[in-house]
């Protein structure tokens, strides 16, 4: 029955949004004005359009599993891609090891890999 899930998350500008994905290594599948879809492997993150968006009360997050933590980690730090201030690459309580991200519209990425 349920195959895949696709997380819609609000953004300000469409611009800013794929060079700071192109940045983590997306690509763009689809750009239909003020609807965008990014891609990485088989992860797929789709973006409506909201310019109204305060930043700091978006609650959009996503929890996107991995099998290669430490190394996403070194490759998010070369590139110089901000950590969130309180997600630092962490092993937590229920089983994961897993950093944040916030995109410039505030969206939580949390990537995480089971230990």
């Amino acid at each position: 029955m349920l195959q895949q899930i696709h997380p819609k998350l609000p953004m300000r500008d469409k611009d800013i949004t794929k060079i700071y994905y192109q940045q983590l290594g997306f690509t763009i599948s689809a750009d239909y004005g003020d609807y965008l879809i990014i891609q990485k492997e088989a992860i797929e993150i789709h973006f409506f359009a909201f310019p109204e968006l305060d930043p700091l009360s978006n609650y959009g997050q996503v929890y996107i599993r991995t099998n290669a933590i430490d190394e996403l980690y070194q490759l998010l730090q070369d590139k110089a891609v901000a950590i969130h201030p309180n997600g630092a690459l962490a092993v937590k309580p229920w089983g994961q090891k897993e950093f944040s991200l916030l995109d410039p519209d505030h969206n939580l990425l949390t990537f995480s890999q089971a230990i």
